[in-house]
């Protein structure tokens, strides 16, 4: 055709397609013709309604070039696209945006890297623009999957393969800043999005954790670190959390458990922990409460996986609680301790019975007794950490809580075992006093009444009894922690003699009594105390060791020398250091430093423990009150409040405590109407009653036993007459004491006669009495 032919067809083109002609230069080195695109961007500023045909044109124009292979053009014609973009927000920018967006799924098809880095490059840009119209039926779910995609990249080149995943990481975080916010737009908390997002991200922390052992030279270290697609990774992940609402953490959450189970990730913990602390560390600190469910959830999911994975399980839960804020545990904190409690008896079935289904016949998984132990240690520390998260009042109620979980022998097995028999609950008894260790360590409180009710303290002496020495111990340093409030322990723990733990802890407990709750009533009745341990020592009805007896002895001389000192009664503190004096010459071995030893050097027997080597009550009384001391209670035998009954009912019997009431009515009954003449008290009455006082006690004793036994024996009808009986008398009583104390009112307007000629009060009303006139004003 002639050329003004030619011409005459370019001038009938559209203005819009001759401006997108013009900034392709005939060279694609040359790059965008800039003065042409600033033409190109006027115009469809001042013809917005022209902007979708020409995102249609450019779109059509760079498919062309990606069919033909050239690649410059397909640069510059996404760099228009990218320019245009930024610089319309009209609301006809809709249409220009699925032309756009058309162009960037062109490019992520491609089987070139260098335009699929291109083309998410341009998804970036595009998604960090806010637009002022939203989208009702754009559609993410190709770019979701293509950016996954990418992020598993297995490209030959390391290079490449590293852009390719960083680009795909960059797109999925361009996807969530494009979606999170906007209703309108596809939920991207949808399990089918989040279950291709979060494994793709969870994929490259992986990979990062194995390519970072090969640490870059320093010159190179910031390249690298710009380079690096984890700490992209990272930051990614840490956005798409932070965003999450309170309705969609279990969406997040999810993948990731699913993900470190498909991979056996939790066995080796270390990748396991550090997810879980960048999700605790991401999240909004009020959704803390509803990871550590799931986690619990999970825990409970694999009651039967191997040890390793559940112990992995509970190591991520440990931090988990070190790192939620205080009561993040949320409104069921109960029910996270009871799964906790749940999977240590658990744990303690499956090692003593080596089955996960308790007939050792049909096991299919071999059970490890030692990565069970591990575990249980594992859940101990964990039970810990989440009471450490806790108010003091809530930390109360898990001790209460624990203490009920306890199995007692005869009574009852809060936690039963499947299969494990005695030794399996004497080991949970152990590991729910290991808990109970855990959850009381640092307990700081003002009332110790709150510290240690008798609902909490009764049974736990009640264990102090047992015959395992190990759960002992555990009483003790349950005790100690409860009891120490202002950081003693140590100083007592540290005495420089080492040797048996129990004595030692028992030393302390002590003397933590002694500085915590020391006022002089109670320093009397530790002294008691510690006489009556002597006594103990020099019973042979006992039975006990010699070297029991020794350290007893021993134990009683450390602690009575600590609190002479603390009493500062110098008679007090002569006689304790010449009773030691004594016994550095005679009895060595009735020392703590001769006792708790190695191999302490002790006598075949004691039958011969006398006279200067001994504390002296009678000795101490003087001593003690002449300084001031109520010293009454020294002379009262030291009687242990427990029998064996109530060591297994951890309660007294409804009889028993029925016989206490009618002895304190027995006691004050108007029975006894006749009163005894008042006796003359002479010097040979007070000797009777002093020498007497051992017969009576005798006396009293069987009549309480007798009472016990009639509430407990006596037939239920012969019971309720008794009692029928004394409140018909006591209401007789009361009846009678009303008539002589109750008047009716004086009147003012004097007495009525009655028809018998005698008088009789008449309450009148206040507004009909008549008061005299200096009354009234």
């Amino acid at each position: 055709f002639p050329t003004w032919v030619c011409g005459c067809c370019g001038a009938l083109r559209p203005r819009y397609k001759r401006l997108v002609d013009n900034i392709f230069p005939e060279d694609p080195e040359d790059g965008l013709v800039k003065a042409n695109m600033e033409k190109l961007t006027f115009y469809a500023l001042s013809a917005p309604e022209k902007l979708d045909r020409i995102g249609a044109y450019l779109s059509e124009r760079l498919s062309r070039d990606v069919a033909r292979h050239r690649y410059g053009y397909v640069c510059i014609a996404m760099e228009a696209l990218d320019q245009l973009l930024m610089a319309c927000h009209c609301q006809s920018i809709n249409l220009f945006v699925e032309s756009f967006l058309k162009m960037v799924r062109k490019l992520l098809e491609s089987d070139k890297p260098s335009l699929q880095i291109l083309g998410t490059n341009s998804f970036v840009k595009f998604a960090n623009i806010e637009e002022d119209t939203p989208s009702y039926h754009r559609s993410y779910d190709f770019f979701v999957s293509r950016f996954s995609e990418m992020c598993h990249s297995s490209y030959e080149d390391p290079d490449i393969r590293t852009k390719i995943r960083m680009a795909g990481i960059k797109g999925l975080q361009g996807v969530v800043r494009k979606t999170v916010n906007d209703e309108l737009q596809a939920n991207i908390w949808d399990p089918q999005h989040m279950d291709k997002i979060v494994p793709s991200l969870l994929f490259n922390l992986q990979s990062g954790e194995r390519t970072e052992s090969r640490s870059p030279s320093p010159l190179q270290a910031s390249e690298k670190e710009k380079e690096s697609p984890v700490e992209l990774t990272e930051r990614c992940f840490r956005e798409l959390l932070g965003r999450a609402a309170y309705g969609n953490i279990k969406n997040a959450i999810t993948p990731v458990l699913m993900h470190l189970d498909n991979h056996s990730l939790w066995e080796g913990k270390t990748f396991a922990v550090r997810c879980f602390k960048i999700i605790m560390y991401s999240i909004q600190s009020q959704h803390s409460h509803l990871v550590i469910q799931q986690l619990l959830g999970h825990l409970d999911a694999n009651s039967k996986n191997s040890a390793t994975v559940r112990a992995g399980i509970v190591e991520v839960l440990l931090e988990a609680a070190a790192i939620a804020s205080s009561g993040s545990v949320g409104p069921t904190v109960l029910e996270v301790f009871n799964t906790l409690l749940r999977q240590l008896r658990l744990s303690v079935d499956y090692e003593l019975t080596g089955s996960y289904d308790g007939n050792t016949n049909i096991g299919t998984k071999i059970i490890k007794a030692h990565e069970e132990r591990q575990l249980q240690e594992a859940v101990i520390r964990t039970i810990g950490s989440f009471a450490n998260t806790l108010p003091t009042y809530q930390r109360s109620e898990v001790m209460l809580f624990i203490m009920g979980k306890i199995p007692v022998p005869g009574v009852h097995l809060a936690l039963p075992s499947t299969g494990s028999g005695p030794e399996g609950t004497r080991m949970i008894q152990i590991m729910l006093l290991k808990s109970l260790v855990q959850v009381t360590a640092g307990f700081q409180t003002t009332n110790m009444l709150t510290a240690l009710p008798n609902s909490f303290l009764e049974p736990l002496l009640s264990f102090s009894l047992t015959e395992d020495p190990e759960a002992r111990l555990l009483v003790l340093q349950i005790l100690l922690s409860l009891i120490d409030r202002h950081d003693n322990r140590p100083k007592f723990s540290n005495i420089r003699y080492s040797g048996r733990e129990h004595y030692e802890t028992l030393f302390a407990l002590l003397g933590l009594l002694s500085v915590e709750l020391a006022n002089e009533e109670v320093v009397v009745d530790l002294i008691r105390l510690t006489l009556a341990l002597q006594d103990l020592a020099l019973s042979t009805d006992e039975a006990l060791p010699v070297y029991n007896r020794c350290a007893v002895h021993a134990l009683a001389a450390a602690y009575l020398n600590l609190i002479c000192q603390l009493t500062t009664v110098p008679a007090f503190c002569q006689h304790i250091h010449e009773v030691i004096e004594a016994r550095q010459k005679e009895s060595p071995f009735l020392l703590p430093e001769d006792v708790f030893i190695d191999n302490p050097k002790l006598l075949s027997s004691l039958e011969k423990v006398e006279g200067d080597v001994l504390f002296l009550q009678s000795k101490i009384t003087e001593v003690l009150g002449g300084s001031g001391y109520n010293t009454e209670r020294l002379a009262t035998p030291y009687v242990p409040q427990y029998t064996d009954e109530d060591r297994l009912s951890k309660r007294k019997s409804i009889g028993e405590t029925i016989s206490l009431q009618v002895e304190v009515e027995s006691r004050n009954s108007p029975e006894k109407e006749e009163r005894t003449p008042t006796e003359e008290i002479t010097f040979e009455t007070l000797k009777n009653a002093i020498v007497d006082s051992v017969g009576m006690e005798e006396q009293e004793r069987e009549r309480r036993r007798l009472v016990v036994e009639k509430f407990q024996k006596a037939p239920f009808e012969e019971i309720a007459a008794h009692c029928g009986a004394r409140a018909t008398l006591l209401q007789s009583k009361l009846n009678q004491i009303f008539e002589i104390t109750i008047r009716p009112p004086p009147s003012p307007s004097g007495t009525i006669s009655s028809g018998y000629g005698q008088t009789q009060s008449r309450s009148v009303p206040i507004y009909e009495m008549k008061f005299p006139d200096l009354c009234v004003y």
